[in-house]
Parts: structure tokens; C-alpha cells; sequence
């Protein structure tokens, strides 16, 4: 059974050192940041999306949990009265591909609701397809594109 957990600071402080990083590596891999100042302005976005850690106001961070094992995590922002952001979604290594991420999107759709919200947008960075397919399928629509070419 998949719950939601709230973060705990060690959780968080845990997440937020990965998060970082992982961040930086995917606007590298995007081609949006240069390597050499990524991690730097990866922990600046964090630090402004999050200046409280995990008990930030209207940002809800959770631990996804089946049963006790905690299999990833997931990051649920109010931006207003009716609208909701995931910022983040990760199923942890060795846990991915076993419908944690699809049931993990329900429960949040589920705190959305709760919270009174009636939209959620997320990002995805387009070379991740399996993500991509995952958000198709629970009936999320692409509402922006953005594309570019390396000039080589």
C-alpha cells in the first residue's frame, strides 16, 4: 500500500543534497546550463522555491512510502487558491517500474483536492520519456513547448 508521508528534516536535508544535484545534472543534460555553474544555480533555485526547507509555506514535501520502505519522494507547491505545481517526483533506484510513480501522482492529485485545488501542473524535461508517458497516461496535457538546436 503507497502512502504519502510528510518530510521530516532529516528526510528533507537527505533529499535536498540529491535534489540539488540531480537538478544541476538534468539542465546540463537539457542543455540549458553549463556544467561548471549548474550545481550553483541549481542550489539557488532551491534556496528561493524553499527558504524554510520542508516546512516552507504552501510547499508540501512528502516521502512516498509502501508499507514502511520508502520508495522516493514527491513535491506538491499551492501557487494559488486553485493551482498546484509538482515540482518534483522521484522514485528512488531499484523501485522504479512498479507503479509507485503512478500511485504516488494519485495520492498527490488526492492532497490537491483536500487542499481545495483544481489544476496541477508539473514540468518534465523532454528527454525524459518514460516520465513523459507516465504523466500521458494519468491524463496530463503538454500546454508549452519549448525546443532548441546546439549550432555546431
Amino acid at each position: 500500500m503507497v502512502k504519502l508521508e510528510e518530510m521530516k528534516s532529516d528526510e528533507f536535508q537527505r533529499y535536498l543534497s540529491y535534489a540539488i544535484k540531480n537538478y544541476a545534472d538534468e539542465h546540463v543534460k537539457a542543455n540549458n546550463w553549463d556544467e561548471r555553474e549548474a550545481v550553483s544555480k541549481a542550489t539557488q533555485e532551491f534556496e528561493r522555491l524553499l527558504p524554510d526547507g520542508e516546512k516552507t509555506v504552501n510547499q508540501k514535501l512528502f516521502i512516498i512510502r509502501d508499507e514502511e520502505q520508502e520508495v522516493g519522494m514527491i513535491w506538491l507547491a499551492q501557487v494559488s487558491t486553485e493551482k498546484g505545481f509538482i515540482y518534483d517526483i522521484n522514485i528512488y533506484e531499484g523501485n522504479q517500474g512498479r507503479g509507485y510513480g503512478k500511485k504516488a501522482m494519485k495520492e498527490i492529485e488526492q492532497v490537491a483536492k483536500n487542499l481545495g485545488l483544481t489544476n496541477i501542473g508539473l514540468h518534465v524535461f523532454g528527454h525524459n520519456k518514460s516520465a513523459r508517458g507516465l504523466y500521458e497516461k494519468l491524463g496530463y496535457i503538454e500546454t508549452d513547448i519549448v525546443m532548441a538546436k546546439d549550432l555546431v
